[in-house]
């Protein structure tokens, strides 16, 4: 999305596979960008291995070993989508007092546009901005370590950003051409695994 991470009243970091998402996290905590951080996400087949206590509590954890003070921290264990990711931590932050104007969403890389366009959907009365670890295709690669898996839901994603406003769960983003040409092309090369029927 290439937005300026900047202070906001809370921040989202949303579960996934990828643990630089709680590190990101802590960098932008420790930058003073945001007083409390909802860590949301429960498991999925992708996850249920590496994170066998739910993608949330060991994204808390670890943002604990990079500084950020358990205190900062609130938990939504239980969110399998990016949807429910949304909503339930909405719910979490209301159960602890906090109505936020501005919410930082911290994500997967190639996860911020699709994540920005379900959460305005949701939640359309907040300012969101989105944040990412900075670094390049290849070296996110690197950094996951198994490169189909990262293409393949790299491909799914992109589906959701067509695809989900035409059932209601986000809103519309311009594609362009040159994008969906490549996603065609990845699909008929067989990186398939996280498309949705």
């Amino acid at each position: 999305m290439h937005h300026e991470a900047r202070a906001v009243d809370v921040a989202i970091g949303l579960g996934s596979h990828d643990l630089g998402v709680a590190t990101r996290t802590a960098e932008l905590y420790r930058a003073g960008l945001f007083p409390v951080v909802v860590f949301t996400g429960g498991n999925s087949p992708t996850t249920a291995k590496v994170f066998p206590r739910g993608e949330a509590v060991h994204f808390r954890e670890h943002a604990i070993d990079l500084d950020v003070p358990a205190s900062a921290i609130l938990l939504e264990p239980t969110a399998a989508n990016t949807g429910e990711n949304i909503t339930r931590s909405r719910d979490v932050l209301a159960a602890a007092g906090i109505t936020p104007a501005t919410v930082l969403l911290v994500s997967k890389p190639y996860m911020e546009r699709r994540s920005f366009a379900t959460a305005r959907k949701l939640w359309p009365e907040v300012e969101f901005v989105c944040a990412s670890e900075r670094m390049e295709f290849d070296d996110y690669l690197k950094s996951i370590g198994d490169e189909k898996l990262v293409v393949d839901m790299l491909v799914g994603d992109l589906q959701r950003v067509i695809e989900y406003p035409k059932r209601g769960f986000a809103i519309e983003q311009e594609v362009p051409e040159g994008v969906r040409a490549a996603y065609e092309s990845l699909v008929r090369d067989g990186f398939t695994t996280r498309l949705v029927a």
